[in-house]
This record gives structure tokens, sequence and C-alpha cells, in this order.
């Protein structure tokens, strides 16, 4: 339906979008009679605890939010924190003539227009209005071409919704069960953390093999030049036709894969080296090659994050926080598409900058189009590319920060799209030579000269590996013919090892789950997100290190949910929901069949991925039904060796040998950042003779209560033990001395009389001229002096025994100093950020060390330390700090008003005053227990919820 002529003369049209920040942007591109409002994201949605369900469904209804038995009917309903908004919507729908639903043009956006369209029930005219980038053309253009809304898109956001509550409420009770409360699996971010734990299994696995080779210097005997070296660096290739083993002949094991290599070790590498110091070298074979080099497709959502994430630093939650912001200031296209398609406009926009800034010679002849290679592709989105019909250069746009280098980046790569090849030669040298002792050695030697460098003028992509070539790097061999002779400078042994394969970086996860078709790239950095906060995974630099928790869990769904964590499976759901989504299957069928696992109809695909073992297959009813068959000790136990066992328990990792209770039985705690590829024999043997518990240190000879030092959740600390009759709580309650140990100390070192000295805590120093006391006392924060409310810190904790009252009344006399005493130095130096350009240090701040560049602080994540993180990593911490915004203040509440004191009588009998009191009393009673009773009320209401929200991940 158009807008009609007559609301187009003079009526009032309310324009819905989803975030404020884009209503903003996009009202300025409308006129007067148009009010612009969002709805902030989804206004209704599956409730997320049984309260939320109304009255009328019982039983799984209420657990589920679905009912399961009526053809999967999703139960919503209006978000709490949207109530406000939604009535907010209602008013100003009663006063328009027109609505428009304007939310974002992918599934996602067609269902919160579609439950916007079912919550404010207009009885005006109804337009979806869609469009990629927020432009004044844009946007007038959609306004003055609107559709109806896609019922199918609904359907499939819907089959989602569905699908993916079904799988969190029912399987993560389960990890509750058997592992640990608060857990929760999800379709997509259950396959990812296995994964990355699959990963870190080929790491423990892995075994390194050791193996060698020769490294020759070759000169010409020419004077060079930058065009023409004069020597060249080559690699022995083969011995007696033999070729030489290099890393990639290695298995996991250890072991070479084929015999027909010869395995240097280096003893033999170092008698060859010595053997041809001697020889007379000459070129055998020169292998030339044109080079050519097409430019890289636009960017699409994957491809962005990984580019984002190698060259800037960013994190996938970043870079999309980021992206989202310049979409809604109107300096990109839609950023959540699969394509790389760009429009007519985007190609002569791009056609032109290419002449403009580099000239026609860099321009081909046609526009590039880029094919699109994903499959399913949502839509039919325009690639990520700079907005309107004239790009703005990034020096125009007057962004600064992480949004002018991501704009940077998404320009860069735009323009390149549209530029000539990479042209050059590639050449290849064999040099042979005859060694002392008879063996016939040949070494080889690579290079590239690239003579037009076409699009990487305008950009060059990068890589995971951080020791990768880049495709600009050139290698300049000496120009040398077949039969030339060379002259051996320097003829070098060298050893290697082989690696165990890399960690997964975000960039590799989501280049990883896409290649294997798994989820859709518009949630990767929510499922990344995820993963890392659920604490399955943290990061050690740029890596995603998985947790011993990670294991269990992984372990638990391998044994009892195979399916569910199949990688094929999981891609054949996304193509059964892709199917949904085009029309060409049922929903309700195919969730029938993966809920109940009942045979036929639609979606067989699905149910029976990964399985081969006959017609009838359970559904996911059945698999989380019985549960006796799960040993919640044995899922999450692990051999590490010599009997030493890992196991994940409640409250975090541990390493144990024998059984509990019996004789030599030894368990010692496993550090929870502690990479599980490190947990090798000899460390867990450490960790085990390491002391536990208390350590006795012998009696206070003044009351006689033994004093023990322990190790504590805060660290280490001695306490004495109090008589057994002694008074714990009341008035005469009793509570032991206890004070931490110095950072110096350790609980088994530690001697009585210095726990005796720690246990004299606080020291009074003395008074000051007012008689105010002064005491010397150590804090969560270190040693520090106290004098009323006015603290201030010593910089040494011995100074808490020697302080005199005349130091301390001079420490006082100075001004007080925000934060500590004396600012101590950075731990460490990272080098200077991109985006402030200001250095970046590591400190020790009151919460632990954080990152920062004068403006921005970042803490430290777990996983990250001093003194491995990288400056990459520092960047990285500091660009989703930038990215998060400023930390939003809890708002005040306004103070209470006082009630209005009235006027009594001067005179009152005793009896009546005794009467007003007790009245009083009795008021106060009564409304302290209503109070307590909806205390109550609210807060199992709110853990009710919580604990049934937590089951969900999408």
């Amino acid at each position: 339906m158009s807008p009609t002529s007559e609301t187009a003369q003079g009526g009032r049209r309310l324009v819905i979008v989803e975030s404020p920040a884009k209503a903003k942007t996009i009202k300025g591109y409308l006129g007067p009679g148009y009010v612009v409002e969002a709805s902030v994201g989804h206004i209704r949605d599956l409730p997320s605890g049984a309260a939320e369900v109304p009255e009328k469904y019982t039983g799984e209804v209420r657990r589920l939010g679905v009912d399961v038995d009526h053809d999967f009917q999703p139960i919503y309903v209006v978000n709490a924190d949207k109530k406000a908004q939604v009535r907010k919507l209602k008013e100003l729908l009663a006063e328009s003539d027109e609505l428009f639903l304007a939310t974002d043009e992918d599934r996602e956006g067609e269902a919160i227009a579609w439950h916007l369209q079912e919550v404010l029930k207009p009885k005006v005219p109804v337009h979806r209005m869609v469009f990629h980038e927020i432009t004044k053309d844009a946007i007038q253009a959609a306004v003055a071409n609107p559709r109806e809304l896609n019922k199918r898109m609904v359907d499939a956001q819907e089959t989602r919704r569905i699908l993916d509550r079904l799988y969190g409420y029912e399987v993560s009770p389960v990890l509750w069960k058997k592992v640990m409360r608060g857990l929760s699996a999800g379709r997509v971010q259950s396959v990812a953390t296995r994964l990355v734990v699959e990963r870190e299994r080929e790491r423990i696995a892995f075994r390194s093999a050791e193996y060698w080779d020769l490294t020759g210097t070759f000169s010409t005997g020419r004077a060079g030049d930058p065009s023409d070296p004069s020597s060249l660096v080559a690699r022995l290739a083969s011995v007696d036709g033999r070729r030489v083993a290099q890393g990639r002949d290695f298995g996991a094991d250890g072991r070479l894969k084929s015999d027909t290599v010869l395995h240097l070790d280096e003893a033999n590498a170092r008698a060859l080296a010595a053997a041809l110091a001697d020889t007379r070298f000459a070129v055998r074979s020169v292998e030339s090659k044109p080079y050519r080099r097409s430019p890289y497709a636009p960017f699409r959502t994957t491809t962005l994050q990984q580019e984002a994430s190698r060259k800037l630093g960013f994190g996938a939650k970043a870079t999309m926080q980021v992206a989202q912001k310049l979409y809604e200031n109107g300096f990109i296209t839609y950023m959540r598409t699969d394509s790389t398609i760009l429009s007519d406009t985007a190609v002569g926009a791009a056609r032109a900058q290419v002449t403009q800034l580099y000239g026609a010679d860099y321009l081909p002849e046609k526009p590039r189009v880029y094919a699109g290679k994903v499959k399913n592709a949502q839509e039919a989105h325009e690639a990520i590319r700079p907005s309107g019909d004239r790009f703005r250069t990034p020096a125009e746009t007057g962004l600064t920060g992480d949004q002018f280098r991501l704009y940077e980046l998404i320009w860069k790569r735009t323009v390149a799209s549209q530029m000539k090849d990479a042209t050059g030669n590639s050449v290849t040298v064999k040099i042979g030579g005859t060694a002392a002792d008879g063996r016939d050695a040949e070494f080889s030697a690579s290079g590239k000269t690239i003579t037009f460098h076409g699009f990487m003028k305008a950009y060059v992509e990068g890589a995971d590996d951080p020791n990768a070539e880049l495709d600009d790097r050139e290698r300049r061999l000496p120009q040398v013919a077949e039969g030339d002779a060379l002259a051996a400078e320097e003829i070098t042994a060298d050893g290697h090892a082989t690696k165990p394969p890399a960690r997964y970086t975000e960039a590799s996860l989501v280049k990883e789950l896409e290649e294997r078709e798994i989820g859709r790239p518009s949630t990767y950095a929510s499922i990344i997100g995820t993963i890392l906060d659920r604490g399955y995974v943290f990061k050690k630099g740029t890596a995603l290190v998985p947790s011993f928790l990670s294991f269990a869990v992984v372990n638990l769904l391998e044994k009892h949910f195979g399916r569910l964590v199949d990688y094929d499976f999981t891609a054949r759901m996304e193509d059964d929901l892709d199917r949904i989504a085009r029309g060409e299957a049922q929903a309700v069928p195919w969730l029938k069949r993966f809920y109940f696992g009942e045979g036929g109809g639609e979606g067989s695909g699905a149910a029976d991925a990964g399985n081969g073992d006959g017609d009838h297959l359970g559904g996911l009813k059945e698999l989380v039904t019985d549960l006796g068959a799960i040993d919640a000790r044995e899922i999450s136990s692990f051999p590490v060796g010599d009997g030493i066992v890992l196991r994940v328990g409640r409250y975090g990792p541990y390493v144990e040998r024998g059984e509990k209770d019996a004789e030599g039985h030894q368990r010692a705690d496993v550090p929870e950042d502690l990479a599980p590829d490190e947990l090798t024999v000899a460390y867990a043997e450490e960790l085990l003779a390491k002391p536990s518990g208390d350590f006795e240190l012998g009696a206070d000879p003044v009351s006689g209560n033994q004093i023990v030092a322990r190790d504590g959740r805060y660290g280490p600390y001695v306490t004495e033990i109090l008589p057994e009759n002694t008074p714990k709580t009341g008035k005469n309650a009793v509570k032991p001395r206890t004070a931490s140990l110095f950072k110096t100390m350790s609980v088994d070192t530690v001697t009585l009389d210095e726990a005796l000295k720690l246990m004299s805590l606080p020291r009074v120093v003395g008074a000051d001229a007012e008689g105010v006391e002064i005491t010397a006392q150590n804090g969560r924060y270190g040693p520090y002096l106290k004098k009323g409310t006015d603290s201030r810190s010593l910089t040494d904790e011995e100074q808490l025994f020697t302080i005199t009252l005349e130091e301390a009344l001079a420490i006082y006399a100075q001004p007080k100093q925000r934060g500590r005493a004396a600012a101590k130095p950075p731990l460490k130096e990272l080098g200077t950020d991109p985006v402030s350009e200001k250095p970046v240090v590591v400190k020790d701040g009151r919460f632990g060390p954080y990152v920062t560049d004068g403006e921005t602080n970042a803490t430290l994540r777990t996983g990250d330390s001093v003194e491995e993180i990288t400056p990459e990593r520092g960047y990285e911490l500091l660009a989703e700090k930038r990215a998060k915004g400023p930390a939003k203040k809890a708002a005040k509440k306004a103070p209470a008003k006082k009630a209005t004191a009235k006027k009594t009588a001067a005179k009152k009998t005793t009896a009546t005053k005794t009467a007003a009191a007790k009245k009083t009393a009795a008021k106060k009673t009564t409304t302290a227990k209503k109070t307590t009773t909806a205390k109550t009320a609210t807060a199992a209401k709110t853990a009710a919820a919580k604990k049934t929200a937590a089951a969900e991940s999408e």
C-alpha cells in the first residue's frame, strides 16, 4: 500500500525505527509532517520466566513459553522494560494518520516490525519502509516506495526463535544438574565451544618433532643495486635428489608422514654444512611465471569482522558496535549482510574515486561484479560500503578514533574492489653443488616482483597468521641465468620444531563457522560474546582458550547429545531453516520432528543428520528425559597421567591422585586461567606438591589459642583457632583475630612470631595536636595510616611497625593525593595506540592490572597476564572499552520528603503518650511485615526469572 495523497498533503505520519540514534538521523531527512520514534529493539518476546506467562497457561507452556502440544504456538509478552515505550508509541499512533514500520531490512527487523503491528493494533494505513543506508535520498525513496510486511521472513525468524528456546531450555538444565549451576547450551554457541575445545585437544595430543635444514647465502660477484641485488638467500631443498623434510611432512604425533623425504638431524645438518664449505655452486634452473592478483570482494559481515580483528585489533563484538554507529549516523550501508554485491550507484562512486585518486590507469574497462559465495545468503542486501552516491574520503567524514579507523577500512576495501589487478613476476631459482663427501645438494630460492600494483595501491588484505607474507610483499632476486657460477658466502645449519595447530582467534573462529555453514554471519559476534561471558572460553592475547569447564560441557554434549553438537547436523539444520524461509518447507512439521522425533513430514533431513542407525530417531524431548545414564563425575574427569586426574568441580578445576578419604590421597586446585594444554604431568605434580590446608604455627603465649596459616579466597592469611565453647553470635560473640600476609610471606614459611605481629595490627602510632588517634593498618589495597576518616597510603608494609608519630604527622602535613600516596611506575609499556596516538602502558590498579592510554582504561581479562600481553591485545581492550562508551551512572533517587510534623498540644497526659506510642509501634510492625512480604515475593519472582533465563542462549 502506498501513502495516500490526502495524508501526503497534510497528514501526520509516525515512523518507527529500532534505535534512538537512527531516529535522530532519519528525522533530519524528513519533513515536519513526520514523527520519528524508536522501539529500542524488540518490544515483545518469549517470556524470560514462568512468572511472565499469563495465568491461563499451565504445565510445560509456563516453563518453555511455547505450547509444544498445539503446533508450537509461542507465548509472546511485552518486555517489562519496554512497557513505557509501548505506551508512548500507542499515544503517538493515536495522533497519526499513517504508520511506517522502518526497522532493519533483515529477518530480525521484519519480526520487530510484525510485533509492533501486533501490539499497537493500528487502525490507520500501515507501510513497511526499508532502506540499507541512512542518507537523505535513501530515506525519501523508502518513504515513497513502501512495501507490505514479508510474513515469510517473520515465520523464518519465529521458527529460529522457537528452536533456540527449546534447545536452550531443555539442554541447559541438564548442564545444571550434571556439571554446574548457571550454565547454558545453545544451537550455535555449543558447536562454537566444541570447535575451540577440539582445537585444544589437538594441541594436548600434539607431539613436537625436531628437524634441521641449511640456509645458504650466495653471491653473484656483481655490485648490486635495489633492482638487481648482488646476493640471494636460498634454503636446502634436496640431497641426492631426495627432498629435505620440512614441518608439513610431520604428523601431529611427531612422526614423518612418508619415508620418501630425508629427515636431517642436527649432526647430519652440521656435517653437511661443513662439507659444503668449499663447494662450487652454479644456477641449475631459473623458472619465471607471470604473477597476477585480483582485488578482494567488498566487505560482508564476516569478512569485516575478520579484517577488523587482523588490522585494528577489534573483537567481533567491538567491530559490530562501531559499525552500528557508523550505519546509524549515515556513514556506511547496513552492516549485517551476507552479500558482496554493489549497487550501480556504489560502483559508479567507487570508479569515480579510483580515477580521481589513483588515475585512469588503475581503472578497469568494465565494472567488477562479485558473485555471492555464501550459501543461503539472507535477503538481497548490498555489501558493506560507504553510503551515498559519492563516497566521502575518511578525511572528509570528520570521524575520529575507532569510527574513523573502521570507516577507512571499509572505504579502502570498497574503492580497491573496483581497481585493476596487480601484476608482476614470480621467479624460482635452483642452485646446486657437490659436497666434499660426494653428496649432491640443491638449494631453492623464490622471489616476486610487482610491476603494477593495481588495487594494492589502495588496500591489501591482512592474514590470520602474523608470520604470513602479505600480498604486496616483494622479494627481489638477482638477475641470473642457468649455468651462472655463484659463491657461497655462508652456509648455516638451522634447527626447527613443529608447532601445534594455532588456537582460534575471533577472526579465524568466525571464518571456520562460516566455512562449515554453521549459524548466520549476523549472529557470530553475539555467539563469541556468549561463550566468553559464560566462561567457556577466555582470551590469551588474541587467542581463544577453552576453560576446563568447557571441556566438561562439551564432553557431556558429545557423549549424550551427539547430534546436537554434530557439525553436519547443525549445518543441515541451518539449511532446513532457510528452506522454511523460502517457503519450501513448513515450520510446524519440522519442529515436531526435531522436538518429538516423529517420523515423516517436513524436516526429516535435520532430524536424521549425523545418525545412520535406522528410521526412528528420538527427538530432543526424549534425549533430555533419560538422564540416569549420565555419570556426572565421569563427564567432568580427564586423565592427566601417572594416576593424576583433572576434575571440574562446582568451585572450579582441581587435580587429584587416589580416591577421596583413602590413604595417600592428594588434591590441589588448578588456576582457572591455566590453558588446558599447559596442564602437564610435571605441572600437576608441582601443584600436588604444594602444601595445602592449615599450617599450625603454634600457640599464642598470651591466649593459648592455636595460630594457623591458610590460603584463602583473597590470598594467604593467619588466624587463631578459638575454643569450641566461644560464643560466635549474640552480644558476647568473639571473632578470631585474622591478618593477611605481606607480599613477601607465604603460608608454608611464615613463623608464629610474624603471625602474632601481623595480628597485632592495627597499631596505634599516636595522636595529633587535637588528640585524634593515628593508627597504622594493613588493608585490602596495601598498608595505610588512618586518622578519623582521613587515610593515607604507605609505600612499604614494614612501615606499619616502624613508622613514628613524627613521620606520620609529616605525611598528614602534605596535601592529600588522589589515589595512592605515590604513583607507581607502569608494569609494562606497549607502544603507541593507533587511535589516540598516545603511549599505552599496563598499570596496577585497585581492581588489578589494566591498560591505559591516559584517556581510556581497560581492565585485563581472564587469561591476560602482564608478562604475556601484546601491544595488539592492549589496543583491542581499549577499542572494546571505547566502543561501549562511558559507564552509565545509576540514576539517583530523589530524597524522601520529610513528613510535616503536626503540632500537638503542649501538654499530654502520660496515658495519652503511652497509647500513642503503642499505636505507632503496631503500625510500624504491620508495615514492616507487609514490606518484608512484598520484598520476598519480588526477590523470588526475580530469582525465578533469572534462573529460567539462564537456560536460554541464542
